[in-house]
């Protein structure tokens, strides 16, 4: 009897230093953040980010979407969409450019997923015009240091 109830108050113990120990759920530290989230307006100025976007700057959130087909089989960065995408948008011209996209950049490289499949990205949240130095791609809104996962 004396070792069963040893054994009871070990498991509480170890289920919280296990807690402790391992990471959390990246995903579910993170805001879940939509497309209808990015922006609050348009105008003559052009798009207002949403406050609830500007409030998640340089904190991690999850976005889902789809990856449009990327530049190369190996990419560190790709556009998510909302839609998915069966041509390039980097090969579009400006009439066929989706307002629904969010540059994501990786931690490490990834093969690019089907573009049909839907998937959840976790990354920290970063605002304003940017243009990647290798590429010459230009973005409004990123999640940088971020990785994926199909649904």
């Amino acid at each position: 009897m004396a070792a069963r109830r040893h054994t009871t108050t070990r498991r509480p113990v170890l289920a919280a230093a296990a807690a402790f120990l391992l990471p959390p759920n990246p995903v579910a530290a993170a805001e879940r953040l939509a497309f209808d989230d990015l922006y609050s307006g348009w105008s003559v100025m052009g798009a207002s980010f949403s406050p609830r976007l500007l409030a998640l700057v340089g904190q991690e959130a999850a976005l889902r979407g789809y990856m449009a087909p990327p530049l190369k089989a190996e990419a560190d960065f790709f556009v998510l969409a909302r839609e998915p995408m069966a041509l390039c948008p980097f090969c579009s011209s400006d009439a066929d450019w989706p307002v629904d996209i969010v540059v994501v950049y990786l931690r490490r490289q990834a093969q690019p997923t089907d573009p049909g499949t839907r998937i959840e990205v976790v990354g920290r949240v970063e605002t304003g015009s940017w243009t990647d130095p290798d590429s010459g791609f230009v973005s409004q809104i990123r999640l940088r240091d971020a990785r994926f996962r199909p649904l």
